[in-house]
């Protein structure tokens, strides 16, 4: 059996790291890795056990995007395996956005292409000053249709309008100016960071981030009508007399640690 090129590992704590572990390609995807991510993807969300996910990647790069096999290989499929291999990544993608568990990107080099698109899908993003990043699909005579949704709702229109149409390379820096990454720090700090982030969440009710999540998801973009008040309403209602929001109010009132707490290092 070859080197897993999509390597998943889960710690006593509940934190699934994913990591793309093919560094001698840049971490480069096909439609196996899609697959792969995409299984993996779906197996963490379905864990009631695990609080938080970190994708990374192996190696200097986050991930160069498309393979240039894969690339060669798409050159010669008819429009209709090529709107299948698109729905395929679609699919990867929306499994990555609509994560029910908080997700982080750890991200240490370069992103192109379809990376950015991982990277927008995750809820938050820390990166180094060596992490750059390119939509260099017009480059080519493509767009980035699939991971637009993503990459559109992380750094709006503006930004997209320019990124989309000259292809450039952009730093680290403008990727947290635009808010496709929401943090930056120094390459030996990486690894502190996002534990430190992934520590924070631990720190609070698991059923209460699951719910924070699905309520951004439910309420961006909504227009503020009678019928989104009445369902955070509702939500807030609904999480209060739960045995969790019991649990966190009495201790907060208490003044002592939720049970939750309890299982935390």
């Amino acid at each position: 059996m070859g080197e897993h090129t999509v390597i998943t590992e889960i710690s006593n704590e509940g934190i699934a790291t994913v990591t793309l572990n093919r560094a001698a390609k840049h971490n480069a995807f096909d439609d196996a890795i899609i697959a792969d991510l995409h299984s993996a993807f779906t197996a963490i969300a379905q864990r009631s056990d695990v609080r938080v996910m970190i994708l990374a990647s192996a190696g200097k790069s986050f991930s160069a995007g498309a393979d240039l096999s894969w690339m060669k290989r798409m050159a010669e499929y008819d429009y209709g395996h090529n709107l299948e291999d698109a729905q395929q990544l679609a699919s990867m993608l929306r499994a990555l956005h609509m994560m029910p568990i908080p997700t982080i990107a750890r991200v240490q080099g370069a992103a192109f292409g379809g990376a950015v698109g991982l990277v927008s899908c995750c809820d938050m993003a820390v990166a180094t000053p060596r992490a750059s990043f390119s939509l260099s699909e017009v480059q080519i005579g493509l767009i980035p249709a699939t991971i637009s949704p993503y990459v559109i709702a992380a750094i709006g229109d503006r930004f997209a309008r320019r990124y989309f149409m000259t292809g450039e390379r952009f730093s680290a820096e403008q990727a947290l100016l635009s808010g496709l990454i929401s943090e930056l720090v120094d390459e030996n700090e990486l690894d502190q960071r996002v534990a430190s982030l992934a520590k924070q969440i631990l720190s609070n009710g698991p059923q209460a981030v699951r719910a924070a999540k699905d309520l951004v998801q439910c309420v961006s973009g909504e227009p503020i009508s009678d019928a989104l008040i009445a369902d955070t309403c509702a939500r807030i209602a609904h999480i209060r007399v739960s045995e969790e929001g019991q649990e966190g109010l009495g201790a907060f009132l208490e003044k002592r640690q939720p049970a939750w707490a309890s299982t935390e290092n």
